[in-house]
Order: structure tokens, then sequence, then C-alpha cells
């Protein structure tokens, strides 16, 4: 097991951050409202970001989350990456890979999943009816990947859905109410693909949630380096530097569990059991880190227009996102209740540790 970036991915991630820090800048995210920065989005297909995951595969992905985390930046990466272009590579026929991933590499084409959307919507002789609630990114997709009442996948056009209402969630992610009725649906794989793309699709939320929770904390520490209280900084006060130091371990744990998931998931190793693991860790452990970053700025934390505040909303919207730390939990209880995680240690030491009881 080695989550040592190669090559590709540390040159991919050092362009992402540095394309991320020139055109995510807080006036830039202010001007967005709650859209996404189309002009961003270009940049970063423009440099074949995007397309990189092709080749750097999951844990690829995860590191240009991070930085996309970092700043909160309001793109459809995460959502196009793993229910697009890694979707497609995986699952997808010879032909479809040749004629969607072209489109996806570009950006002309944008997927986002309607995860999870199992049970809710019907698929009859490739036609599918039902409503998802809340879809991230739908209002800039040009194609929905939708699991149906068996888990089967099927990409759907958004032109051909009834309705694509808008609605806010709590982070700006372009969302909208997903309205099928006899829609088209072209089926993208078979057998384990859900499995194999709601499992990737953790880890990469994750990853952002890792990344989300470093730029908070990291605004916390510049804020209390220089914030003044009694005559010296707050950093120097030991309940500071407690509550810093804990959301320091917490980012660490959610990137190193999402790093093993990636991993395991481009190793075509079961990568069920770590998928879960990330995913609770990115849920409870991202609460208590993006809750801290607030609380650190004092009352400037409660100033809806201070950049700390978006990482609070992206935190809890990820968590959110992600299931919650129970319902995750008790998924991962059933996998190990059947036997069928006995190769993810570190589910194995959740368990030992009393979480799962």
């Amino acid at each position: 097991m080695d989550f040592t970036p190669t090559e590709e991915q540390e040159a991919a991630r050092e362009l992402a951050a540095r394309i991320f820090a020139d055109l995510s800048t807080h006036e830039r995210l202010r001007a967005a409202g709650t859209g996404s920065d189309a002009e961003l989005w270009k940049a970063l297909c423009a440099a074949g970001l995007p397309g990189s995951v092709e080749e750097t595969g999951l844990l690829g992905l995860v590191l240009l989350l991070e930085e996309q985390g970092r700043v909160t930046a309001q793109v459809p990466l995460a959502a196009t990456c793993v229910y697009g272009i890694l979707a497609v590579a995986r699952h997808g026929t010879d032909e479809q890979r040749a004629r969607l991933l072209p489109g996806l590499r570009d950006g002309t084409t944008v997927v986002t999943g309607a995860f999870p959307a199992s049970g809710t919507v019907a698929s009859r002789a490739g036609r599918l009816s039902g409503a998802v609630d809340w879809v991230p990114w739908l209002r800039d997709a040009t194609h929905v990947l939708v699991p149906d009442e068996d888990l089967a996948l099927w990409l759907v056009r958004t032109e051909d859905a009834a309705r694509v209402d808008p609605v806010e969630l709590t982070a700006p992610w372009s969302a909208a109410r997903l309205v099928l009725d006899g829609a088209a649906g072209e089926r993208l794989g078979e057998g384990a693909a859900h499995a194999d793309v709601l499992a990737a699709a953790r880890v990469a939320f994750a990853g952002l949630q890792a990344g989300v929770c470093a730029g908070s904390l990291a605004r916390a520490v510049e804020y209390t380096s220089v914030r003044e209280q009694f005559g010296r900084p707050l950093s120097t006060h030991q309940a500071v530097q407690l509550r810093a130091a804990d959301a320091h371990m917490d980012t660490e744990t959610i990137r190193v569990t999402a790093y093993e998931a990636a991993w395991r998931h481009d190793e075509d190793l079961d990568a069920r059991g770590a998928a879960l693991t990330a995913a609770w860790w990115a849920s409870e452990a991202g609460k208590r880190v993006v809750h801290a970053g607030q609380h650190l700025h004092g009352g400037m934390g409660a100033d809806l227009d201070h950049p700390v505040h978006r990482h609070f909303l992206w935190g809890r919207q990820l968590d959110a996102h992600l299931g919650c730390g129970t319902e995750l939990l008790a998924e991962l209880g059933d996998l190990l209740a059947d036997g069928l995680l006995a190769d993810a240690p570190l589910a194995d030491d959740l368990l030992a540790e009393g979480d799962l009881s």
C-alpha cells in the first residue's frame, strides 16, 4: 500500500492548485453567488485536468478535489469526474467511451449523479420515471447518471427530463430536483457497476471534504496568529492550540482514509468498506473541523460574508451528501456482519474501537 503520488498525479495537483488559487478568490466566489464559475471550469478543462483522471485514477481525482475544497471552488469537478469520466471509462462499452469521453474531457459534456436515488426511479424498457429531490450540479449538467430500483445505472440527458427544478442547498452546488416521466435512458455497465460508482463517489467527496477542512483550518491558524487577546496572539493560548490540534488530526484522518479507499479502488480491490470508512470520517470529523474553524474565528466566524463561513457551509453539506455518520455506520456494520470485509483493516479498526457497537 503506497499513497505517494506519482509524477503525473503530483503535476496535476500542482497545476490545479495554481488555477484554483488564481481564479477562485473570495471576490469571484461572491460574484458567482450560488452558481458555478464558468470561466474557472473552462480553465480547468483547457488545462486537461478532468481528462487526466483517466490516467491518474481515483487517487489522482482525490488530490485534485483536495485543492478544490481548500478554496471551495464552485465547479462540478467531483460530479463530472466520478459519475462521468471514471464511470464511463470503467463501465462503458467501447462505443460509449469513444462517444462520451471526448466531451467529458473538454468540458462540453457535464455529468452528475442522482445518488442516492435507489427505489425512487423505476425503469421500463429503457424509459425512466420518478423523482429525485435534489441532485448536486444538475443545473450545470448535460447528463445525469441515475440508478433505478434494481440498481441498474442509466445515463439520461437532462434535456429529456420532464423537469429540472432549481433548489438551493447549504452549499452553492447548482442543485436541482430531477423529475423523470418516461425519459429515455442509456444503460451504463452491468452487475456491480452501481456499487463501484457509489464507492468511488463516496471516496471522491471524502477527498473534497479533506480539502474543505484543510482550508478552514488554514484560515483559523492565520487568523489566530494575528488576532490578539490580552496582549498576545490567540494562537499562544493553550485552549486554541488544542482545538486546532484536534482539527488537524481529524483532517489528516479524513485524508488518509480517502487515500486508502482510492488506492484500493484503483488497484481493483474491494473498496466498499474503505469507502464507507472514508465517508464516515468525512461526515463525522468533517463537521467537527468546520465547526472548530468557525469557532476559532470568534465573532468574525459569525459573519456570513467571511470566507471561513463558506467552508462551514460546504462541510455541513458534504456531511449530508455523504449520508451522515449513523447511516454510514449502519451500512458498514451490515457488511461486517455479513463477513464481507475481512480484508478491510480500517473498518476492523473501527469495530475494535467500539465505534460500530
